[in-house]
């Protein structure tokens, strides 16, 4: 299996059905690094407007519609010492009439330090003299190219996955895509320092990183949204507005999951999911919302 250091020279504010800026086979290890999300790279120089600039698209030999891409996120590692957020929760994360009280949103900028793996606003504000962040770095947007050669803004998300801005998609996590096109056409970009549910300022702590994936095909593996798993979880995405149209697309995609994978039937599954599941919300400012369904592996036994 090779590993390549891909050095784009464009970027896309779209994932679709582009011409391949590299090609690699099944198995292969992809090195790059990305600007942030307003397309700013590690030296601060702008090399693109936003939103969310996507390296890529990667042609992965092999890839075929109706299989999946998996992607497996080696390691992600910081190459800048600043980042920003937005200065005040959305506006439609508040009661309508609290809206006319929030302050006028800002870009706030954060110190990175790469050595201690931390962050902290770089002008505190007065109640967080001391609020210091551990790194917990994340991937807001990656995907594959969308089905009928549909090229969509990297501003939302869908069954291609896209910018979904879910705080598990990180290192040492596994996702899998549905391939629509050949070759998957694979994009990565918008990571996060730090980000907690809901992406609910607008924003993670957006900066730059060297992304490191491993990207493999798996065989008429047909799904339909993304799945992923951790150390100690399996969940399923849904993305779509309304909040609970996306709760229904990811439990779907469990139920779909347990069944192939588990051996659970519609019961089964049913009797587990409704004590055990948890719902974690990715993100409730972009175009579609993204909900996570997620599974414990203490209870699940594969076949």
């Amino acid at each position: 299996m090779a590993t390549h250091r891909f050095i784009p020279n464009t970027y896309h504010n779209v994932i679709g059905s582009l011409p391949p800026a590299l090609h690699v086979a099944d198995g292969d290890t992809v090195i790059t690094e990305t600007l942030d999300a307003a397309g700013y790279d590690k030296h601060d120089v702008r090399q693109i407007s936003g939103p969310n600039p996507m390296n890529g698209p990667i042609f992965v030999e092999g890839a075929e519609p109706g299989d999946s891409l998996k992607v497996e996120i080696v390691a992600m590692v910081p190459t800048r010492d600043t980042g920003f957020t937005g200065s005040v929760v959305a506006a439609n994360v508040v009661d309508p009439q609290d809206v006319r009280a929030l302050p006028a949103r800002e870009k706030v900028i954060w110190q990175i330090d790469r050595q201690n793996l931390t962050t902290r606003l770089a002008e505190p504000v007065t109640g967080l003299e001391t609020f210091t962040l551990p790194l917990a770095p994340m991937i807001g947007c990656f995907g594959v190219a969308p089905s009928l050669g549909q090229a969509i803004s990297t501003a939302t998300s869908g069954e291609f996955g896209g910018n979904m801005d879910y705080r598990l998609l990180g290192p040492g996590t596994t996702v899998w895509f549905p391939v629509s096109a050949p070759g998957a056409l694979f994009f990565l970009g918008d990571c996060h320092a730090v980000q907690g549910d809901g992406e609910i300022v607008g924003t993670g702590i957006e900066t730059t990183f060297e992304v490191t994936v491993r990207l493999s095909v798996e065989k008429k593996r047909t799904i339909i949204w993304p799945r992923g798993e951790t150390t100690e979880d399996i969940f399923t995405i849904g993305n779509a507005r309304p909040l609970d149209q996306a709760l229904q697309h990811a439990t779907s995609e469990m139920l779909r999951w347990l069944g192939s994978d588990y051996g659970l039937d519609k019961t089964a599954a049913s009797h587990l999911l409704g004590q055990v599941v948890r719902y974690d919300v990715g993100n409730v400012f972009d175009p579609a919302y993204t909900m996570a369904c997620r599974v414990s592996k203490n209870w699940l036994k594969r076949r």
